[in-house]
């Protein structure tokens, strides 16, 4: 009796961590240029002194989905989305490169370039810093240009360019802040000249709200029948104790 309790309480276990990730990933479902996170169950035998005699469930998360959001047009010259392949650099909370395809860029009070969470964006020397400027473009290329404050109408300077990155998909995790980081190898990598950007839009999430919903809906079916598996072994305990007090 032991085993359908222990089952089906590691599948219970594992599907509220399942949900968990589903639901992260439909909170996040108007986050600009948010990965939906995949979920996996499999099963681990238990091994101790003698033969394995019971598996548990393990829940993962194997990797992130890195198929492109659509394309917004909001007609602000700092927003920018990658065209393909790529990833922004950016500074997390530990003064470290991390990266990020979320291009909802504007311009701190300090003149630092930031994106919509405050994470400083990197340029080709370090953290984009702008002058007061009347005007600011960002090319294809990620140069940023601008006219400085009382220059001509024709006076553009550029100023810096985005550094952005190709890194093998592979070899990259999503870390709890949801930027990416390599796995192995250098943990800051080199720009890639050949990526490109267009301005005026932001990626949107390529979460599928539809999807999401359906998979947590689910896998509280789920869920429920573990926990009736569970009630229903321990009614059928309490009724093989009364027969031996019986006997």
């Amino acid at each position: 009796m032991d085993r359908a309790v222990y089952i089906a309480m590691t599948g219970a276990k594992n599907n509220m961590l399942s949900q968990a990730s589903h639901s992260n990933n439909l909170a996040n479902a108007r986050t600009f240029a948010f990965k939906s996170d995949f979920a996996q169950a499999r099963a681990i035998p238990v091994w101790g002194e003698h033969h394995p005699s019971r598996a548990f469930a393990l829940t993962e998360r194997p990797a992130s989905d890195f198929n492109d959001g659509t394309l917004i047009e909001t007609g602000n010259d700092l927003d920018t989305a990658l065209t393909g392949d790529g990833f922004f650099s950016v500074i997390d909370v530990q003064g470290q490169e991390a990266y990020s395809r979320r291009g909802d860029f504007s311009v701190s009070p300090l003149g630092e370039l930031i994106n919509g969470i405050g994470q400083s964006v990197i340029g080709e020397g370090g953290p984009i810093v702008l002058p007061p400027y009347e005007k600011v473009e960002i090319a294809g290329d990620g140069i940023i240009s601008i006219r400085p404050a009382g220059a001509g109408p024709d006076e553009m300077i550029a100023i810096d360019v985005l550094k952005m990155v190709n890194p093998d998909l592979q070899n990259l995790a999503k870390g709890s802040d949801g930027l990416f980081r390599p796995l192995a190898g250098p943990a800051i990598l080199p720009g890639d000249p050949v990526l490109t950007v267009v301005s005026g839009f932001v990626e949107a999430s390529n979460v599928n709200p539809v999807s999401e919903l359906t998979n947590i809906l689910a896998l509280n079916r789920q869920y429920e029948t573990q926990v009736k598996m569970m009630k229903t072994a321990e009614d059928m305990s309490r009724a093989a104790e009364r027969i031996l007090q019986l006997s």
